[in-house]
């Protein structure tokens, strides 16, 4: 009878620590599913600001060539537009993030 007793003991103990390191190789495949979900976010976020980055700088290349033209005017209007669409979004930004 003590034999008995003594594998089962054994046995409980055993699938305790079997049951923890279940726990724990859970924990590491949601980590690297979490990982994997972050880092797609973060690819997609570089590919917006890639081509954020290129829009840019064709619109600059066609006011560069717009001030080329000689039609002053017309640019320091689009400038100025410009710095007032910044200055408005930052004032935006400044009383929603205290």
């Amino acid at each position: 009878m003590s034999e008995a007793y003594e594998r089962e003991r054994q046995n409980t103990s055993r699938l305790d620590e079997l049951s923890s390191k279940v726990s724990a190789l859970r924990g590491v495949t949601v980590d690297i599913y979490d990982q994997a979900r972050s880092q797609d976010v973060i690819d997609s976020s570089n590919e917006v600001f890639s081509n954020f980055s290129t829009s840019l700088k064709t619109s600059a290349g066609h006011l560069g060539r717009m001030a080329g033209a000689g039609n002053r005017v017309q640019v320091f209007k689009l400038a100025a537009m410009l710095v007032g669409a910044v200055v408005v979004l930052w004032w935006i930004w400044r009383l929603l993030m205290p």
